[in-house]
């Protein structure tokens, strides 16, 4: 975002990015609408959204039953979400929000904003750490942190907590650095060149979505999977 967040303050020491909320809630509304809309009128013979929808819940199974095997599927709910949240949510990135005009900043998609990326890089360590210990109770961090000496055991400790947090920072930087790079181009050449990029910003917005959903099932898989 060339010109900052919208920062609203609450008082107390806190504050927040009005504009991140805003098109968070947007990117939300997209989806529960396509939901509602695509299983509003459930049949055997499906109409085109269901079709869609029944597309994509069969893209989650094949993965799931690939990465983790058939117990796998009880996770769909999560990665689907996630896949499909930030993949609207970068997409809203490449609308025109500078024709709406803040008080500070400018809206643009929630994405770039670290502090969504990190609560959703937070949302999966916990949840992969949740079905760890329910599936292998104390063993699971037995595994995770070998008694093989204190400093190991502190790498390994780190490695789990920073697995997400990657994810968190390598969706951030390449979505800010796209708008960044559009923004820019527009101002300099404000119609054809331009056009390209954003192309190619379509194309890292499904990348970037692919590869946090792909990662978080294979953490996932790690936590869960039982060892021979």
């Amino acid at each position: 975002m060339s010109e900052g967040h919208w920062i609203v303050n609450l008082g107390h020491n806190m504050s927040v990015n009005m504009d991140t909320l805003i098109t968070m809630w947007i990117a939300m509304a997209i989806l529960i609408l396509f939901a509602f809309l695509a299983t509003r009128k459930l049949s055997i013979v499906p109409n085109k959204l269901q079709s869609i929808a029944e597309g994509i819940l069969g893209v989650f199974v094949n993965l799931t039953d690939s990465m983790i095997g058939k117990t796998g599927r009880k996770h769909i709910p999560l990665l689907a979400s996630l896949f499909l949240f930030i993949l609207t949510a970068n997409l809203l990135g490449q609308l025109p929000w500078r024709l709406y005009h803040l008080k500070t900043g400018e809206l643009a998609a929630p994405t770039n904003d670290i502090n969504m990326t990190a609560a959703m890089a937070i949302m999966v360590l916990i949840y992969y750490v949740y079905q760890g210990v329910k599936v292998k109770g104390p063993r699971y961090f037995l595994h995770e942190f070998s008694f093989t000496g204190i400093i190991m055991a502190l790498i390994e400790l780190l490695e789990m907590v920073i697995r997400p947090f990657s994810l968190a920072l390598r969706l951030f930087a390449n979505i800010l650095a796209g708008e960044l790079l559009v923004v820019t181009f527009v101002g300099l050449f404000a119609y054809f060149l331009p056009l390209p990029f954003m192309l190619f910003e379509v194309f890292v917005a499904f990348i970037q979505a692919l590869v946090f959903m792909l990662l978080s099932t294979a953490y996932i898989a790690i936590a869960v999977q039982e060892e021979e």
